[in-house]
């Protein structure tokens, strides 16, 4: 703990913007729970503890008050002890699945008494601060395979321990810790791989079934082949530059594809993906011989890409029918536009959408929300509580509250780049990346632009765990910035 002397001067050098914008997120989104949980036919009261908006104030004083230990705190503690909170973590993700019970086919929450705890909530702040560590450990340096390899271990550790809970969303979030990588300098070839797989996949999912004109070839094979050649051909001349050999793929790769479909319109129908599947694995194979003759590791690396495409895009249609479960698989058709299940899996959306629309300009008040009063969308107070703010404030609450977010985004960033340290950084935008994450897919999927994967909005989202966890996310970086403020004092 830090001396009684010093704490005047924490709480002068904490950044105070940051805080009020926490406590302004955690009020408006008090006021949604209020609006989104409230019963007109039981009454009650909403600071009665009996009732969701009232616990709420529960978890906001506690988290408020676990905000002020954080930073009471003497910031060397998350340094010093960031592995072994870690590890912590880990064991607690790793038990989870054995003492939790189901809960709509997850078994994340254990129950301690009256309360339940989700353990990946806090596992966020725990691989950020195991992450910042090794990331600012001596003689650390990201293009360094050992050392990145070993920096995706610790992220990954856990996502996959999240996985064992069947919590696909809120493992999915620790893929935002690219966005920290990407900015401590891992090659944006790595963040471009992770965009074309995402390419592939939809492309590939939603037009598979389309015939290219009156050929038996699929449109979505034929574009995703094609997007691999050109992504391939790209690449050589940004990391190679231009060349007689850039010169001729091009004129061979364009000159076949154009021959295969002016045969396959004009002459006898067939799959012109029969075509393009050998070119692009002869391509491939081609980059790697001129990487050993030529000893040129980038040819080699691009290769990697151009066959590591083919190799992803085909196992895409095994993991979409053998390893999803069903009510995955029916959410990602749906958000694609293959299926209409306006009473299933695609009716939360749905009604989110009429939600969100009823709202207008100015919404239509306190508690005068149709959609969330009749109860007609699902989860309303937790996963959906952004359609609550849509239709009672209408666009104008709901532009404030994206404002009031994007306004902490900035901010953060602003802390995260004047910190001295790289501790410090790295942490700082493992919290920026996180936040981030939740807020798009979050708000995406009341809007029907992302799947619905069932993650919270941050301070909105009715729950302890979530508030906790976001709070101590949040807070250890304020402690960490307060410290530079100090030093510089």
């Amino acid at each position: 703990m830090v001396t009684n002397r010093d704490n005047k001067s924490i709480w002068a050098s904490v950044d105070w913007v940051t805080i009020l914008l926490y406590v302004a997120l955690m009020a408006f989104g008090w006021v949604s729970i209020c609006g989104a949980s409230y019963d007109f036919s039981q009454g009650g009261n909403f600071f009665s503890f009996d009732s969701r908006s009232g616990m709420q104030i529960v978890w906001i004083g506690t988290s408020l008050v676990l905000g002020s230990i954080i930073l009471l705190l003497n910031d060397r503690i998350y340094d010093t002890f960031s592995y072994v909170i870690y590890a912590l973590l880990l064991v607690l993700l790793f038990i989870t699945p054995f003492l939790a019970r189901d809960i709509k086919g997850s078994h994340s929450w254990i129950k301690i008494g009256p309360f339940s705890l989700q353990s990946a909530e806090f596992a966020k702040f725990a691989t950020a601060l195991a992450v910042a560590k090794f990331m600012s450990s001596y003689g650390y340096n990201i293009a360094r395979w050992r050392d990145f390899a070993m920096t995706l271990a610790l992220i990954f550790v856990p996502m996959l321990l999240i996985i064992a809970q069947r919590e696909t969303g809120s493992a999915l979030v620790y893929f935002a810790f690219f966005l920290m990588l990407y900015r401590e300098g891992m090659p944006g070839s790595i963040l471009f791989a992770g965009i074309s797989a995402v390419v592939y996949f939809v492309v590939g999912v939603r037009f598979d079934a389309d015939p290219l004109w009156f050929t038996p070839t699929s449109i979505g094979e034929f574009s995703v082949m094609l997007l691999i050649m050109v992504f391939t051909l790209s690449m050589i001349r940004i990391y190679c530059g231009k060349s007689k050999m850039l010169t001729h793929l091009i004129y061979w790769t364009a000159g076949i594809n154009v021959v295969a479909l002016a045969f396959a319109f004009y002459v006898i129908p067939f799959d012109v993906v029969w075509v393009q599947l050998p070119l692009c694995i002869g391509l491939g194979l081609y980059l790697i011989y001129v990487s050993v003759t030529a000893r040129v590791k980038k040819y080699f690396y691009i290769a990697v890409f151009a066959l590591g495409s083919l190799a992803f895009f085909y196992s895409v249609d095994f993991v979409l029918n053998n390893v999803l479960e069903a009510h995955q698989q029916i959410r990602i058709k749906v958000l694609l536009g293959l299926e209409d299940d306006p009473t299933g899996a695609g009716y939360n959306v749905n009604q989110a959408k009429i939600a969100i629309g009823s709202g207008g300009l100015k919404g239509k008040g306190f508690l005068n929300g149709t959609q969330t009063k009749l109860k007609y969308v699902p989860e309303q107070d937790t996963d959906f509580i952004f359609c609550t703010v849509g239709e009672e404030e209408g666009f104008v609450g709901s532009a404030a509250v994206l404002l009031l977010f994007l306004t902490l985004i900035l901010r953060l960033i602003h802390l995260a780049e004047r910190q001295p340290y790289r501790f410090g950084r790295v942490y700082g935008y493992c919290v920026l990346s996180v936040f981030l994450f939740h807020l798009f897919i979050n708000v995406g999927m009341v809007l029907g632009l992302t799947p619905v994967i069932g993650i919270p909005l941050p301070f909105f989202s009715y729950g302890g765990s979530s508030l906790w966890g976001f709070t101590i996310l949040l807070f250890i970086f304020l402690r960490i910035d307060a410290s530079r403020n100090l030093a510089q004092r």
